[in-house]
Order: structure tokens, then sequence, then C-alpha cells
């Protein structure tokens, strides 16, 4: 498959590619160890492993099962490892998985089948290069660089989310209205994912760092729990950044029922005025329509006129005061009775 490279490390720390499996596998009768770095590969490929280094037929099928979560197997002659590497990208958590498989003299990666063309381990092959010596001494040597290239890949990832962070909240603080909540729960689901890899992978260097994996050697476990400390950072940190998610919904929560208050609140504004003037005006209406088809008149005698419609007016004035002089005051009672029950409540609860 394009893309898949095979090295064989000698025993002086040289390295160099070879064209087939093998290939490799004769040049590894010489001594050294060798790497088969598979990227998409096809199933008979990897089947091929199964003969040539015993490599388990269920560690070959779990290779091409999207929904296996990192863990850790151990077997007669190597151990199978599933780890993740994280992409941050345009609001998207991408979660490419990394199978490894470590014996006596070989190291075996596969990556690809999920990543949907993206290359987990692009740079790793430059970065060996540039530093042979740090995986001369053996495959677990030449693991721990890949697996801490991964974690490193984890550090670009958390640096993303938390500006992320920080952007969402500027904007809630600027313009709660404009904010969109999705942002938030779409950063909440990336975050359990994250979560639940980082435990799972945690325990595969739990396990590591207490020599449960036979061809790791006690000097290299000294790097191996430079990862462990990493990984358990990180772990915090999706526990640091998912209270903060938790706290800036609350905020939002907050400030949106405080803007719906307080338009609530001018809407009863408005809708009192509307009542304290409806409320003065209908009776001055009745009395008015009543004077308006010459009953008043009727009563008083034509001739009375010029007195009777003065005190007409008259009364609708007095009639419009008292209305506003009554409203106003159930208005203060009420306000007063309500501010004599809150002041009880905090007694209460002061009590």
């Amino acid at each position: 498959m394009p893309g898949s490279k095979f090295y064989h490390f000698t025993a002086s720390g040289l390295f160099y590619g070879v064209g087939t499996l093998g290939e490799a596998m004769t040049d590894l009768k010489e001594g050294g160890f060798v790497w088969l770095n598979y990227y998409q590969p096809s199933r008979e490929e990897l089947n091929a492993l199964i003969d040539t280094l015993g490599i388990h037929p269920l560690s070959i099928e779990d290779c091409f099962d999207e929904k296996q979560v990192p863990k850790i197997e151990h077997f007669l002659n190597n151990t199978f490892i599933i780890f993740n590497a994280f992409t941050y990208k345009d609001k998207t958590l991408y979660v490419d998985e990394i199978n490894l498989f470590i014996g006596k003299n070989f190291l075996i990666t596969v990556s690809g089948h999920n990543s949907d063309g993206r290359k987990p381990l692009s740079d790793i092959e430059g970065i060996i290069e540039n530093d042979p010596s740090g995986v001369k001494n053996g495959p677990a040597y030449l693991m721990h660089k890949i697996l801490d290239y991964l974690v490193d890949q984890k550090y670009e990832a958390f640096d993303t989310m938390e500006d992320e962070l920080e952007e969402a909240e500027d904007t809630l603080l600027d313009n709660v209205s404009g904010f969109k909540p999705m942002r938030l729960i779409h950063l909440r689901r990336n975050l359990v994912s994250l979560r639940k890899s980082l435990y799972h992978e945690r325990e595969i260097l739990v396990k590591i760092n207490r020599l449960d994996c036979p061809f790791i050697p006690d000097k290299a476990i000294v790097q191996y729990r430079d990862i462990y400390d990493h990984l358990a950072k990180f772990f915090e940190l999706t526990e640091t950044y998912r209270e903060i998610e938790t706290s800036l919904m609350e905020l939002y929560t907050s400030l949106l029922n405080n803007k719906m208050t307080r338009m609530s609140n001018e809407t009863n504004t408005s809708v009192r005025r509307l009542t304290l003037i409806a409320t003065i005006f209908m009776p001055l209406t009745l009395i008015a329509s009543i004077g308006g088809m010459s009953e008043w008149t009727m009563m008083t005698g034509h001739t009375n006129w010029k007195i009777s419609y003065p005190l007409f007016l008259l009364a609708m004035i007095i009639l419009a005061f008292v209305n506003y002089y009554l409203i106003k005051r159930l208005e203060i009672r009420d306000r007063r009775r309500s501010k004599k029950l809150a002041d009880n409540g905090n007694d209460n609860e002061t009590g």
C-alpha cells in the first residue's frame, strides 16, 4: 500500500528503508530490529504478519475496528497497544487511531484506516532521522518516540480549544443576544470524547510503568513516566475545561434571563401606563357620550346650558383626578406589601 514504509535498525544505531516485508525479515536476521510503519494497509497485508511475526488474528481485526478504545493487550511474543492522535481544526475534533505492536526485535505501527486522508504519523520519520541515537537501543525506545510525538500533537489540540473557550467567553460578555450556545454544546461533546480517550491512555501508561509489558526494559520506564505525567495533565485540563464550559452556560442562562426580565419589566411598565390611561378615560368617555346625546341638557333645561356644561366638564375633571388618586394609592399599597414580604423572607433566611 502506498504510504507504508519499512525500516531496519542495525545494532550500531543506523537505519535504512527496506522495500517489502520479506526483505525486512531477511535483514532482521543480521541483528537489530525492524520498524514496519503501515499507512492504510489492506487486510491481506496485515494478515501476512500472523505467520511472519506471530501477531494474533484478533489484534488484526481490532486494527480495522473504528469503535475501539485505547487499550493494551499482552500476547506470547508481542504487546498490542491502541493509542489515539488528536487534531483540532476548524472547531472540530478529529481522533485518529494508532495501532502499535511491540516485540523483542520489532515494532509495528498501523494508522490511517479511519483518518479520512490525515496522516497522524507523517512527521515522525523525520524526527527519528534527526535523532537516530535516541532509538538505537531497541523497539521500546522507538515506541516512546512515537508516543511522545502523539502527545505533543495533543498539546496543539488543547491550546486551540482553550483559545475557543476564551473567544466564547468574550463573545458572551460583549453580546449575549448574538451568542450561539451550540458552540459550547459542541465543545462539551469534544471534551467528553477527549476525557474518554485520555482516561484509557492513562491506564495504558500505568500498566507500562508498573512493568507489565515484558518488551519494555526497566531503563526505558523513566521516559514512559514522562508521557504518563503529560497525559495526567491533559486529563485534568479536560476537567477544567468542562467546568469552564459549564460556568459559561450558566452565565449565558443568567444573562439571558436578566435581559428577558428587563424586557418584561419594560413591557409591564407600558401596560401599566396604558391601563392607567384607559381606567381614567373610560368613565369620562361614558359621561361624555351621555352628555353628547343632549340628555344633560334635557335634564337641566336648554336655557341653562351655559351653567350646566361647565359643571359637567368640572365633574369630569374631578372624576379623572379621583380615579388617578385611587390608582396611585393602590400601587403604593401593593409596593409596600411586596417590600414587606421580601423583608420577611430575608429575615427568615438569615434566621
